[in-house]
């Protein structure tokens, strides 16, 4: 059976199983005497399929982009097409959780990938498609990408109802908890969330866009990595705190092993706003640091200049070193169906990218428009406009040849990188959308002499 076959066959089961284990449960939970609550007793909340002890979840996503010819005076070994080209990723993913004991439940997520980026993922900073890993293959492959236990710590009466979703099982919690996560899963799975701008598969694709352009967060090659949270939540903000195992070497498919070699510490703060007419909205301040084995860019780049050469980043990487980096996150309604967002984050500059993308210095805005303002309830509209730069010690690298994660021309016009971002979003049934999606490249990865370029997606994604 071939591994698309295997894929297809995986999601299959996950719904027989998300439709067959909430029946046996209930059966179970009918023959078990519960005991009445006492006079003082908070009453409960109800919680449709709260006996579950089982959740599973499915979604599947086909992306297709196009770009035409646009100008370049030079193109270097990763740089973009500057010719007609098309790219394409398909992801289909298994959500599975199980309740293993009071307050704590156990996820994993099995993912069935195929497909490349345009030119394997290379050439824009803010790269166009986050569905896209930096690991690509023609045929379908099978990955775990997450597989953690989460434990809540209630501090009080469990009013709040969470309800059933990828990789959180339905459950009563307290307004004030404390949440410890670990295992294998994503540091935006918890760090830099926004409502409006997060989710590649149903709003925006920029990596710039769903995510903090200068979060050089710690990630293997599909951008997952081992590491513990703690969210200390409360009715109005919250407090997270991680660490984070580094990649092996810079943009390396393996996870460092040796615990505190290589690693990542992120704190965010984040509270609630209550602005235009109290309405609902959320401000999140981040920082981060990432202490490994990274080359010191005015290194490799000194090195270069007096042998002839192009910079080699590998043969500086004998020390370790500390990037640091910070950002804030807004959202914030502004009328009924209307959001806005915004992001600005920046690093120090002076290291090698380790795990995301070659931004020192991003600043991004945008609107969300909810389709019942035109009476289709299940559309969203989105617009948003990024610009990310880069430090002097980083253009200069560049400019004499050297290569980053994802960009390198072999020489370098420095502007900053701008791109406006435009999508669709057409609900056809539940769970059922097809997403259009526009992305306008001035300055693609910081150069001049090359661009602009425009970029079309067409996205059909199912989830259950």
């Amino acid at each position: 059976m071939s591994l698309r076959a295997k894929g297809l066959v995986a999601i299959l089961a996950g719904v027989v199983v998300a439709v067959w284990f909430p029946m046996r449960s209930a059966a179970a939970d009918t023959g078990v005497a519960t005991p009445a609550p006492s006079a003082s007793a908070t009453p409960s909340v109800a919680v449709p399929g709260f006996e579950r002890r089982f959740g599973v979840h499915v979604q599947a996503t086909n992306t297709q982009q196009y770009h035409g010819a646009f100008p370049a005076a030079y193109s270097g070994p990763q740089s973009l097409t500057n010719t007609p080209d098309t790219a394409k990723t398909f992801t289909a993913t298994l959500f599975a959780g199980v309740r293993v004991w009071h307050e704590a439940a156990l996820y994993l997520d099995e993912e069935v990938d195929q497909g490349f980026g345009f030119d394997q993922t290379l050439g824009l900073a803010g790269f166009s498609n986050a569905e896209a890993y930096k690991i690509g293959a023609a045929r379908p492959y099978e990955r775990l990408h997450r597989v953690f236990i989460r434990q809540t710590f209630d501090s009080g009466a469990a009013t709040d109802v969470l309800t059933s979703d990828q990789n959180q099982l339905p459950e009563r919690v307290s307004p004030t908890r404390t949440v410890v996560t670990v295992g294998k899963y994503s540091v935006v799975d918890i760090f830099d969330d926004n409502t409006y701008a997060h989710d590649p598969r149903n709003d925006f694709l920029n990596w710039a866009v769903v995510d903090m352009g200068a979060f050089d967060y710690a990630a293997d090659a599909w951008g997952y990595t081992y590491g513990v949270t703690a969210s200390f939540i409360r009715p109005e903000s919250a407090l997270d705190v991680g660490l984070f195992q580094l990649s092996k070497e810079p943009n390396a498919i393996a996870i460092e092993h040796v615990p505190f070699l290589q690693y990542s510490p992120v704190i965010q703060w984040s509270r609630s706003l209550s602005l235009f007419g109290d309405r609902p909205g959320r401000v999140r301040l981040l920082a981060y640091g990432n202490y490994g084995y990274m080359a010191p860019l005015a290194d490799a780049t000194a090195a270069a200049l007096a042998s002839g050469t192009t910079p080699n980043p590998a043969g500086f990487r004998s020390k370790r070193h500390w990037k640091l980096g910070e950002g804030v996150n807004l959202e914030q309604q502004l009328r009924d169906g209307v959001g806005f967002f915004a992001r600005a984050s920046a690093d120090n500059g002076s290291y090698e990218t380790f795990d995301f993308t070659e931004i020192d210095r991003s600043v991004e805005a945008g609107f969300s428009f909810d389709g019942s303002l035109w009476h289709r309830p299940g559309d969203t509209l989105g617009i948003a406009g990024v610009v990310n730069g880069i430090s002097a010690v980083r253009q200069r690298y560049l400019a004499a040849g050297g290569l980053g994660i994802l960009i390198g021309d072999g020489a370098l016009s420095y502007a900053p990188e701008r791109i406006l971002e435009s999508y669709y979003r057409l609900g056809i049934a539940r769970g059922l959308s097809v997403k259009f999606d526009y992305q306008r490249f001035v300055a693609p990865a910081y150069n001049t002499a090359r661009g602009p370029v425009s970029i079309y997606t067409l996205q059909l994604h199912e989830q259950l």
